[in-house]
């Protein structure tokens, strides 16, 4: 059983002794959020028992922000957008890229600061970091540009950061944009030299968008620059398709509610934490930390800790972790924090712990896990084991339906939302099945590593 002492700031003891007697007895978790400000978190493991005999066991933490109310003043944005201009993109590509950006811009106000980077065989500052008090003299910009050269990629985006740097504040939504159709082939261009970048700019409190066209871009590059930045990642199949990503992009930055995230994880005696899916995490011992760049308001993002339990326990009640999330409120300008604090009951009856699962904390481990099994196959592809691959994510939309079977039915069962998601991540492997021969397999990896990428930061487009 799960059970929350919740606290903002100093220490603040709920007192709900006859609920937490009464699950205890019934034997259900009782979760009541922890509420900061705009944001508040809910911590959950995926069983409410867990047996004496220890093993694995996940924490799920997650984040939700209050959705902005219409007539509530947004956070000003600070961005910049870096355009491929080189030869790959001539035609329906560039002129898809200026009405995208010219549409993307027309969103935006005088309390806006805005950059606009083209980049080729180097980089050109089309119109530098600034308040946007000219937008037709930035179409006008936008729309001279031509197409040729070659594709300095890591250039564009390291200026594009140097921009949005220059106006950084942690009151405005600071972010980089990045749309490419090629291969970074000037200068450094190797996913892990551009995830070094994303990773740089995230400390700084810089987030990168990546956007990628067409089949010939490096996928591995912009998904890894994206996710060490904490950023979304879009696969644009078509020039068309452009128009409606930035539009979705722009959905996004404009409704950030929390940013500089940090999540701090201190698991008690007998509990060790192993890992975060699907997300790089700095663990100590037995803290973990992590930190989140930005939060969009009304939507989840979850992380789940897989942590191990020891063995030859006594049954009773026990303390599991302690949860520290500490923000930056963009309505208030102030940081807020939250704390939690999980415990749960150790059972000598395995039966008993089998029949506790939370099944919508265990429907979005189940999402994870698929999701780091689809990147094995991704894997396996690449190394010409087509046959291997193929199982592999059969085998995968097997186990996410029948998860979602199980999940979805019985006592306590997930909510359709969180089960329609399996389902849609079962269809995805079965496509991908399908869909592993050469002639194919350029768009099927793109449209696998956009899916991988979306399922771990819980992108909403």
């Amino acid at each position: 059983m799960s059970i929350f002492h919740l606290q903002k700031n100093t220490f603040l003891s709920v007192s709900l002794p006859f609920l937490t007697v009464a699950a205890a007895f019934l034997g259900f978790a009782l979760a009541t959020p922890a509420q900061a400000g705009n944001v508040n978190i809910t911590a959950d493991l995926a069983q409410d028992v867990i047996s004496t005999n220890g093993g694995k066991i996940y924490l799920r933490l997650s984040l939700k922000a209050l959705r902005r109310e219409q007539n509530d003043k947004r956070t000003p944005v600070n961005v910049a957008l870096v355009l491929d201009r080189s030869g790959s993109m001539k035609g329906r590509r560039i002129e898809a890229a200026k009405e995208a950006a010219r549409q993307a811009l027309a969103r935006l106000g005088r309390d806006d600061y805005v950059s606009l980077i083209a980049y080729n065989d180097g980089v050109n500052v089309l119109s530098p970091a600034g308040r946007l008090d000219d937008q037709s003299g930035l179409n006008a910009t936008i729309d001279r540009l031509t197409a040729q050269g070659m594709t300095a990629l890591h250039a564009g985006v390291t200026e594009g950061g140097r921009q949005v740097d220059e106006y950084y504040s942690g009151r405005r939504v600071n972010r980089v944009i990045l749309m490419s159709d090629g291969l970074a082939n000037v200068g450094p261009s190797s996913p892990a030299e551009l995830a070094r970048l994303g990773q740089e700019l995230g400390r700084k409190g810089i987030s990168v968008t990546t956007i990628g066209l067409g089949l010939n871009y490096n996928e591995d590059l912009m998904s890894r620059l994206a996710l060490a930045s904490d950023g979304n990642h879009a696969f644009a199949k078509t020039p068309d398709d452009l128009i409606e990503i930035f539009d979705s992009e722009f959905d996004d930055t404009l409704s950030i509610a929390a940013q500089d995230i940090e999540i701090i994880i201190e698991c008690h005696e007998g509990f060790r934490p192993k890992r975060i899916l699907g997300r790089e995490a700095e663990i100590d011992g037995s803290t973990l930390k992590l930190k989140l760049n930005q939060l969009t308001g009304g939507s989840e993002r979850y992380l789940i800790v897989e942590m191990e339990s020891g063995s030859g326990k006594t049954p009773g009640p026990t303390d599991v972790a302690s949860v520290d999330v500490n923000y930056l409120d963009l309505q208030t300008g102030g940081r807020e924090q939250l704390q939690s604090k999980v415990k749960t009951r150790y059972s000598e009856d395995a039966k008993e712990a089998r029949a506790s699962i939370n099944k919508s904390v265990m429907s979005q481990v189940t999402a994870q896990i698929a999701t780091e099994t689809s990147e094995r196959a991704v894997q396996l592809r690449d190394k010409g084991d087509v046959a291997g691959a193929r199982q592999l994510l059969q085998n995968n939309a097997a186990y996410l339906k029948k998860q979602r079977q199980a999940l979805g039915s019985g006592v306590r069962a997930a909510p359709a939302a969180l089960t329609d998601t399996l389902g849609a991540l079962a269809k995805e492997s079965d496509e991908a099945a399908a869909n592993l021969d050469a002639k194919k397999w350029a768009r099927t990896r793109k449209s696998m590593r956009y899916q991988q990428h979306k399922s771990k930061r819980q992108q909403t487009y």
